[in-house]
């Protein structure tokens, strides 16, 4: 009797465990992620080439630099919170893995998912607010309180999309792990 946990062969990028009605959202979730990846790396490389110009031109010409400081920390976090969701797929954030030696195994997949868990829970809250957020400085026409003044909900819509993406990407793996814990016992009884 088949309960959506059945067995498929690991796609690159997608656990195995993932059950078969989240594959295709897993699978759009990898594309997103690299195409996040790539945009962040122009964002790192734009906010270099912005910083280094303030520098030269503060020094060469001592001109103002009000627009320059304010684009590249909006391209640093376009890159930091459309990446997060990239480096949660591949499981790189950092971890304290004390208590994983200290417990059984079974106990410690538990850990894991309740861990998942709070971390999704977390995460999809903080997606939330940000939208809340990018919507307030739309609809108020919210702008910086430099000289330059962009409008913030630039900010605020690349937080957003990023604490989603981030939110899904966790939700997947969350779901994963669940069904690695419970889906195959229950598809074996």
């Amino acid at each position: 009797m088949s309960h959506g946990f059945e067995m498929k062969p690991a796609v690159a990028g997608i656990d195995p465990d993932t059950p078969a009605w989240l594959r295709p959202l897993a699978q759009a979730l990898h594309l997103a992620n690299r195409v996040m990846v790539f945009l962040g790396m122009l964002a790192l490389l734009l906010a270099s080439f912005v910083l280094t110009y303030s520098v030269v031109s503060r020094y060469v010409t001592k001109a103002s630099t009000d627009w320059q400081d304010e684009a590249a920390v909006f391209c640093l976090v376009g890159a930091t919170f459309l990446c997060g969701a990239f480096v949660q797929s591949l499981r790189g954030h950092v971890g304290i893995e004390a208590m994983a030696g200290l417990l059984p195994r079974s106990l410690n997949r538990l850990r894991l998912a309740l861990v998942d868990l709070m971390c999704t829970a977390f995460c999809a809250f903080f997606a939330w607010k940000s939208w809340t957020l990018f919507h307030e400085a739309w609809a108020e026409g919210q702008t910086t309180s430099s000289s330059w003044a962009p409008p913030l909900w630039i900010p605020y819509v690349l937080m957003s999309l990023g604490m989603t993406l981030l939110s899904l990407q966790l939700l997947v793996q969350l779901s994963a792990r669940l069904n690695g814990l419970f889906g195959k016992q229950g598809a074996q009884a």
